[in-house]
């Protein structure tokens, strides 16, 4: 995680076992951990100083709606994401309340496959990167003809390693089943597929086409369940449908002005592109956490209003 990050964890008396460049992860007991998703935001592999309001209430908010759509069709890891169930459950937690609230789920421990499932029902971002050069996505040939943003005849299933710093690494299918196993990589690909069609089923009736996504899933008792975020606009690729043209990129509802503002500061020769990183203007920080807001909005139908998740 980049040195930008000023802000400490939050003081809660569990053990923090991880940070990432959002969540803090703290250990409620050996069944169990609390994940708190921060307003932390990261462009280009570095973390900015400045937060993003409600950026981690939308991303938690988000997962739950998800994970209660899916119903039984998947088993995840989440016991709760409501403050008042997390509350009773971890009552130390209790005076920790207000920053807590509507940003933390308190989940199963899993032991996390060492892969990232991602999906593309569209072709973009590295995607389009490699195949704009030699028709291919990790190696493996794509149809011909295709366009930046080119929707694919059908969903392409593209799996890459976990990084714990920089880009994950795209693997081949064939390179899974060897990290694996061969029946677990099938399921794994299954169970992308099925909550992928579910999401943008859902998304499409909403004006948001989910062009790619990306899971994680672990094992828990013999058993493979869904983790972390799931169908946010930080591990997906969100673009408005009726803005929707290919042959170009497209506006999605992330951090897309963060990262023109931060392109215009590298080509303007203000930033080098590594941390530390320049100081936000707050017009781009209103701007970035309008587009969670209004993507929390699309899929949900409701307004975010972050006292009612106290």
């Amino acid at each position: 995680m980049s040195a930008a990050v000023a802000a400490p964890p939050l003081a809660l008396p569990l053990r923090l076992v991880a940070r990432g460049k959002v969540r803090d992860i703290y250990e409620v007991d050996h069944e169990r951990l609390l994940l708190v998703t921060t307003d932390r935001i990261s462009a280009f592999d570095v973390v900015m100083r400045e937060p993003i309001p409600h950026k981690g209430i939308v991303l938690t908010q988000v997962t739950a709606f998800w994970l209660a759509k899916l119903g039984g069709s998947v088993e995840h890891h989440l016991v709760s994401a409501e403050m008042g169930e997390i509350l009773a459950e971890v009552p130390a937690l209790v005076p920790h309340r207000a920053a807590l609230a509507g940003r933390t789920m308190l989940v199963k421990r899993a032991r996390i496959y060492p892969v990232e499932c991602v999906i593309r029902g569209y072709i973009s971002g590295s995607a389009w990167r490699e195949y704009s050069h030699f028709g291919t996505y990790a190696g493996e040939r794509l149809p011909a003809g295709l366009v930046e943003s080119d929707r694919f005849p059908a969903p392409v299933f593209t799996p890459a390693t976990k990084a714990t710093t920089g880009h994950d690494e795209n693997i081949t299918v064939g390179r899974m089943r060897q990290m694996v196993g061969s029946a677990v990589a099938s399921e794994l690909e299954r169970l992308t597929r099925h909550v992928y069609a579910v999401g943008s089923a859902w998304a499409a009736e909403r004006g948001i086409i989910i062009a790619d996504t990306k899971f994680e899933f672990g094992e828990r008792d013999g058993r493979i369940i869904l983790c972390d975020e799931v169908l946010t606009p930080d591990s997906s690729r969100f673009w408005p449908a009726d803005a929707y043209e290919p042959g170009h990129g497209q506006p999605s509802f992330d951090k897309q002005p963060l990262r023109d503002w931060l392109d215009g500061e590298r080509r303007a020769g203000r930033w080098n592109g590594e941390a530390p990183p320049p100081t936000l203007p707050p017009e781009v920080i209103a701007a970035t956490s309008a587009r969670y807001l209004d993507a929390y909005h699309r899929i949900t139908g409701e307004t975010l209003e972050p006292g009612r998740f106290a």
